[in-house]
C-alpha cells in the first residue's frame, strides 16, 4: 500500500510540475533560441534589460506573469532574456559581439536597439533571425499582447500598425 501511495504521489508531483511549467515564460539564452529555431523555426522575442532598471523589473513582475502573455509567448516565440550589460561575448550571425566599457553595454544590445539604448526594449526577430524591429519601453499586458500578435501572426507584413489596432482592438 505504501508503494502505491508513493507511486501515486510521484505521478501527481510530475503532473503538477508539467502544469506549472506552462505558467511561466520559457526564457532562453539567445544561443538556445537560435539552436531551437534551427530545428523548429519560430520568431524570437528578446527582452533587452539591465539589472538596475526598475521598469524592467516591473515588467517581469507584471506583464510577463500574465497568463495570456505567457500562453501566446510560449506558443509563438522563442523568448529570450538579454542583459544589455553582459560581459559575455555573444556570437550572432557569425559575428562576435562584446562588452564595450565606454558605452556600458554589449555591442549586441546596441545592434538590436539600433543604437537607441533604452530599457526595457522588446526586440523581434523573424524565423530567419532577421531583425523585425525593437519596441522600447515598459509595456503592460494590454499593450504587449497586441504587439505580440501583430508580429507573431505576420500581420506586420500586410497591415499598418494603426489599421491592425482599429480592426482588432476597438
Amino acid at each position: 500500500m505504501k508503494k502505491l501511495a508513493l507511486i501515486v504521489g510521484f505521478i501527481f508531483q510530475t503532473i503538477l510540475a508539467y502544469a506549472q511549467a506552462d505558467e511561466k515564460i520559457h526564457w532562453m539564452t539567445l544561443n538556445e533560441a537560435i539552436d531551437a529555431n534551427s530545428k523548429n523555426p519560430k520568431k524570437i522575442f528578446i527582452d533587452v534589460y539591465t539589472n538596475w532598471c526598475g521598469w524592467c523589473k516591473r515588467m517581469d513582475a507584471t506583464t510577463f506573469e500574465d497568463k495570456g502573455v505567457i500562453k501566446y509567448m510560449n506558443a509563438t516565440f522563442y523568448p529570450v532574456k538579454l542583459d544589455a550589460e553582459t560581459k559575455d561575448t555573444i556570437l550572432f550571425k557569425n559575428k562576435a559581439y562584446t562588452f564595450v566599457p565606454e558605452y556600458k553595454s554589449n555591442e549586441i544590445a546596441a545592434f538590436f536597439l539600433n543604437g537607441q539604448m533604452s530599457y526595457p526594449t522588446s526586440v523581434y526577430l523573424d524565423e530567419k533571425l532577421d531583425l523585425i524591429g525593437p519596441m522600447p519601453g515598459y509595456l503592460t499586458k494590454d499593450q504587449l499582447l497586441p504587439v505580440l500578435k501583430y508580429f507573431g501572426n505576420n500581420t506586420f507584413k500586410t497591415k499598418k500598425w494603426e489599421d491592425f489596432l482599429k480592426e482588432n482592438f476597438k
